[in-house]
């Protein structure tokens, strides 16, 4: 058996083969085991040089998590063949989809999108299905997936660190097996797979009818009156002006029902304040996100916020209104008001406040197909995941409907 010693309290550690008289060093980051040789058989230089590595380990794959750096491309082994005796194998199928995909939607498809297909491969599917061949990925290999991903690792040695691990949701374990599908497609254009094996779910999905997190009215009102004392009157006098722009934030957002990705990429050129029939001034706002250009026409209630940050400062029209929010500022207030999560444990984030918009708008008697155009999203959408818990949407007189006597 391997000798072990931990490094800096157990994230790191030191381990020498029987057959080895150097040292070895490993960690694991982003679901990825990295090793090196530390080139010296003496413990003590061997743990600093482990030490030293390990930071500059854990500064890369801070910096790749963050979009800084490119993601690595899955591992290439070029002294294997890529079709072994039962075939080609999945990992070779990998490398070519990935040349296929980057080449062929690298410029429609959001950069971070495109490079979390190699992100998927690397840490997940290629550890396990990589030396397969294709025609060994059936129905039940891909059902041992799922159970393999859905299982907690094991510790590698009774004294090594237990590693963290965290229950991948649905929606995540959907997208690792899309890729897998897009793979083998691959595969199949390419004869190098003659059917495509069964990838759908064997047991059905639970039929709970859920809705995201929101802002109750009178939750609303605690909040947005929580942001303004904190901006007439801030923790600190330098972050006045984050607190100021947090209160805009917060009520623009909750009367213009727009996207947290959308909100960052306003442009003062995209919002023109117009008064419409002699009501009440509102903004039109030209939209640029998630589904491409789109419109919305807010509520009054978002054309104060609005000059409020036009007037703080000269900005140019090509200039961002808010730009990229800093999540702690509004989680902190949050956590003061025991709001950050709702009654069955949602927690709630600035896209609660898209939701806090639809779902008054609803209880306010706005009809439900003009809501999703102004929303850019569906009705289905809107009757599924906004609208199924408010009690607006039941009509009493159709329901108690009594037969005369």
């Amino acid at each position: 058996m391997s000798e072990r010693h931990r490094v800096i309290e157990g994230k790191a550690y030191v381990y020498r083969r029987e057959e080895s008289p150097n040292w070895q060093c490993a960690v694991f980051l982003s679901g990825r085991n990295h090793r090196r040789s530390t080139g010296s058989d003496n413990l003590a230089l061997a743990m600093a040089f482990a030490r030293d590595w390990y930071e500059d380990r854990a500064a890369e794959d801070r910096m790749r998590r963050r979009g800084i750096l490119p993601l690595a491309a899955p591992p290439t082994r070029t002294s294997a063949p890529a079709r072994g005796p039962g075939g080609m194998t999945f990992e070779a199928a990998s490398q070519t989809f990935l040349q296929e995909f980057q080449t062929l939607v690298g410029g429609e498809r959001n950069p971070l999108y495109v490079a979390s297909k190699a992100a998927t491969l690397r840490r997940h599917l290629l550890p396990f299905f990589g030396e397969l061949a294709l025609p060994q990925i059936d129905g039940a290999r891909v059902q041992d997936y799922r159970i393999h991903r859905l299982t907690p690792p094991r510790p590698e040695a009774d004294d090594a660190p237990p590693r963290r691990w965290k229950r991948p949701c649905r929606s995540t374990l959907h997208k690792e097996i899309v890729c897998l599908r897009q793979v083998l497609k691959t595969a199949l254009r390419r004869g190098w797979l003659t059917t495509m094996p069964d990838l759908s779910e064997p047991y059905r999905a639970s039929n709970k009818v859920s809705h995201r997190a929101w802002f109750t009215p009178d939750e609303y009102r605690r909040l947005y009156e929580a942001t303004r004392a904190r901006a007439r009157k801030p923790v600190r006098e330098k972050w006045r002006a984050a607190s100021e722009r947090l209160h805009d934030y917060v009520l623009f957002m909750v009367n213009t029902g727009l996207r947290p990705d959308e909100c960052a990429l306003l442009q003062y050129r995209d919002v023109t304040i117009v008064e419409a029939n002699g009501a009440e001034p509102i903004l039109e706002i030209v939209v640029r996100g998630k589904r491409g250009v789109g419109y919305c026409k807010s509520m009054p209630g978002a054309v104060r916020p609005f000059e409020r940050m036009r007037d703080r400062g000269q900005p140019r029209l090509q200039d961002l209104v808010f730009g990229k929010m800093q999540r702690g500022f509004l989680n902190r207030i949050l956590h003061e008001l025991d709001l950050k999560t709702d009654r069955e444990g949602r927690p709630r984030t600035a896209y609660s406040l898209r939701h806090t918009y639809i779902c008054l708008r609803l209880m306010e008697g706005a009809d439900i197909y003009q809501v999703a155009k102004n929303c850019r999203t569906s009705v289905e959408m809107i009757q599924k995941f906004y609208a199924a818990h408010l009690k607006d949407e039941l009509d009493a007189l159709a329901i108690n409907v009594r037969r005369g006597r």
